[in-house]
């Protein structure tokens, strides 16, 4: 907006790119203040599950907001939050008993990390070195920043960030090279091993399979390494399955979850944890206690967003409308795939991905020139770099995918070289 005084992410204001005034939002579309209606093709940063101004869930918060809106969580507790601890034991694998609120993917990444080293050093052992999957993004606080890829995005920063040992990612057909890499890391005595299962996303939507992950857990677990699964983003059906880490068999020491935790209406988070974690942290000595908080942990209101998401996958067939629009993003897929530019594509679950031909790179300059095509067609659709991926909320219809997969096409026509 003109004239506006905000200061927005991953935006280079210098460019003067638009930056429209969203009004208000309903399922699968965002509706500006000029009249339009966008499609929101990548659920407003992969956050929007079920859709936008979900009634169940926009409900509960009315209802919560009236009765207790916000309480310190140290040392007191509330239903909403309870509930939701409850209600994700019930859900999430049995082993994983203990439930830490935060406010952001990020920073539940950091929790994860303090709660391994924590368990190390009560432990009686001094072992602090973190293992790391090359690609990977975490989130941009700065223990978070510290485990993910480093580059131009975090380049100003490198001073204040930790050293990892990077894990290459497992390229299909060297799948190999990534687990001996591992197993040699792992005899080292690390503190833990920090993974996106199946999908890393801001890293370029690269999949890998869930016998890799399987077996990435296998030699962790073998060498005494906590395995932490960062399930921000592939959490909540997004890979097919409620957890990506499902459909390898594993079940992680410590599994962070948020965006779709409250359905993407609020932000929250929780770190999940098993009993040996939880157990290192505990007893009389005031010292060893988990010093982790923030004035919002575990906020009613959030809370009860997240219980009536809890409550929409328990009712209704969540799965079942993640299978069908699998089905029907595969078919639009393929046609895409038949383009001269178009290389690389792949699915899972929801999510498709595509690499154009013409630029590479997070900065490059192919990136906003498919985005100015996307904005004309009135969607939302943001690349990183020459990925351009799809991740719509499950309530999408066929109309709507067919703009996204069109205005794709388009742009990519549009911004190929003339024979």
């Amino acid at each position: 907006m003109s004239g506006s005084a905000i200061w927005h992410p991953f935006t280079q204001h210098g460019l003067g790119e638009p930056i429209p005034l969203v009004d208000r939002a309903e399922g699968a579309a965002l509706f500006t203040a000029d009249g339009r209606r966008i499609v929101d093709a990548i659920s407003s940063w992969w956050v929007t599950t079920h859709g936008h101004a979900h009634p169940r869930i926009a409900a509960a918060v009315a209802d919560q907001a009236r009765k207790l809106d916000q309480i310190i969580f140290a040392g007191w507790t509330h239903e909403p939050a309870e509930t939701l601890a409850a209600g994700l034991r019930a859900i999430m694998p049995p082993a994983l008993t203990r439930v830490f609120f935060s406010d952001s993917g990020s920073t539940s990444v950091e929790v994860a990390l303090k709660m391994a080293l924590g368990y190390w050093l009560d432990r009686g052992e001094r072992r602090h070195r973190i293992l790391v999957l090359e690609h990977g993004y975490h989130g941009d606080t700065i223990g978070a920043m510290s485990v993910g890829a480093r580059g131009v995005f975090n380049r100003a920063y490198s001073p204040l960030l930790f050293e990892v040992e990077s894990i290459p990612f497992p390229v299909a057909g060297r799948e190999q090279a990534t687990l001996d890499a591992l197993d040699r890391a792992c005899r080292g005595g690390a503190a833990a091993f920090i993974v996106e299962p199946l999908l890393l996303g801001a890293g370029g939507m690269l999949i890998y399979s869930p016998a890799t992950l399987a077996e990435m857990r296998r030699i962790c677990a073998h060498h005494d390494v906590l395995f932490i699964a960062d399930e921000v983003m592939t959490a909540w059906g997004r890979t097919g399955t409620l957890l990506a880490c499902e459909q390898a068999g594993i079940v992680p020491d410590i599994l962070c979850l948020s965006k779709g935790l409250t359905g993407g209406a609020v932000p929250l988070a929780v770190t999940m944890a098993t009993e040996p974690i939880y157990a290192a942290h505990y007893g009389t000595d005031r010292a060893r206690m988990f010093f982790h908080s923030s004035s919002y942990t575990a906020n009613p209101v959030a809370c009860a967003a997240a219980n009536a998401n809890l409550a929409i996958w328990r009712e209704e067939p969540v799965l079942d409308r993640i299978t069908d629009l699998a089905r029907r993003q595969a078919d639009r897929l393929a046609a895409l795939e038949t383009l001269p530019t178009v290389a690389n594509a792949r699915r899972i679950g929801t999510i498709t991905a595509v690499e154009i031909d013409d630029g590479e790179g997070y900065l490059s300059d192919l990136a906003p020139r498919l985005t100015a095509v996307f904005r004309q067609h009135d969607v939302l659709l943001r690349p990183l770099g020459n990925t351009v991926y799809v991740m719509p909320p499950y309530c999408i219809d066929d109309d709507d995918l067919d703009l996204i997969y069109d205005s794709i096409a388009e742009a990519v026509a549009a911004i190929s070289p003339v024979a």
